[in-house]
């Protein structure tokens, strides 16, 4: 069977990847930061997993000797990014590693992986929204719309700073591919806020990743505390795993940008999903009609391409939530 090179395999995202792949009888090869990162992954996953070591995906030839060793593998799902907005140095910890991660994977494919045909880039719904039209139900933002962001707003605060890296970042990918005319091709998968349970349980931490954290904080709430304003759009991570999967694995897929929504969804929602299934949980209740006026107030979104490539149902949003929330109250 083929085999697969996975960067930033520890990632919420990538681990679920591995875990479809291996079931689909791939063998991958995953990076990671550390030795003990990588023992922990071999651990979970068993034979089909190995790793190696790239501490710093942002260091011209990062990806070199990986590719060097593994003449083996055919394609590469480039998943490593930064994503969190715990930032100092906007430029240092967000848009330059997101770029000259990028950059240095393809340019490593290009070199040291010619019998490489397939490249996934994790890309995200980031690089579609526009921060000005977000919040206008008069826009409608297709797999064609890309978010306008300069390098100059990126660095105005850390949530600019994540959007427009991962513009940057998708970006560096199709200008590689129109400059340099490597061997492969590139798709690309943009999900919105990615919601679902962790890969594996012993991954639920008090913090979880940046998007789970939206269902945990709201998870949180003492009863008589208000429930925060906040809208977005949703998928569910084991989707977004098989859209990688999908890909690589049909030909309609080469050359696009698979953005990735089920729904769009408020903080009310996920209390409504958390009060209806949980009767345990003690949370404020939520507001349906302030659930449906901050859904309203959004752009709408237009992605029938992706779901035709796609070819079946996404997990819905209330199924999502609620096994994100089940695993969270196991723990």
């Amino acid at each position: 069977m083929s085999s697969v090179f996975v960067s930033g395999a520890t990632g919420f995202i990538a681990q679920h990847v591995v875990k479809q792949l291996i079931a689909k009888n791939y063998k991958v090869v995953g990076s990671v930061r550390s030795k003990e990162k990588g023992e922990q992954l071999v651990a979970k996953f068993g034979e089909n997993f190995q790793y190696e070591i790239v501490s710093d995906i942002g260091k011209p030839g990062a990806f070199d000797d990986a590719l060097k060793k593994h003449p083996e593998v055919t394609i590469f799902l480039h998943t490593a990014s930064p994503f969190h907005f715990n930032v100092t140095d906007i430029k240092k910890e967000l848009l330059d590693p997101a770029t000259q991660g990028t950059e240095n994977a393809l340019r490593a494919i290009k070199v040291y992986g010619p019998q490489i045909k397939k490249v996934v880039v994790t890309s995200s719904y980031a690089a579609i929204m526009n921060l000005k039209t977000e919040y206008n139900p008069e826009v409608t933002n297709t797999e064609a719309t890309w978010n306008p962001g300069s390098v100059e707003d990126a660095l105005q605060n850390p949530i600019a700073g994540y959007l427009i890296s991962k513009t940057l970042a998708e970006k560096a990918a199709w200008d590689f591919l129109e400059k340099e005319h490597p061997n492969f091709t590139v798709t690309t998968v943009n999900p919105a806020y990615v919601f679902g349970p962790q890969a594996f349980d012993s991954d639920v931490k008090d913090t979880l990743n940046t998007s789970s954290e939206l269902i945990n904080k709201v998870l949180k709430l003492k009863p008589n505390e208000e429930i925060p304003t906040m809208a977005g759009a949703f998928i569910d991570v084991r989707d977004v795993a098989k859209a990688h999967l999908i890909a690589f694995e049909n030909a309609d897929a080469e050359g696009k940008r698979l953005a990735l929504v089920e729904a769009r969804f408020s903080n009310h929602d996920i209390a409504r999903v958390i009060r209806d299934r949980f009767s345990e949980v003690d949370i404020p209740s939520p507001d349906v009609k302030k659930a449906e006026a901050e859904r309203a107030s959004l752009c709408k979104l237009d992605f029938s391409q992706t779901r035709k490539i796609f070819g079946s149902k996404y997990i819905d949003f209330d199924t999502s939530v609620y096994d994100s929330v089940k695993q969270i109250l196991q723990k």
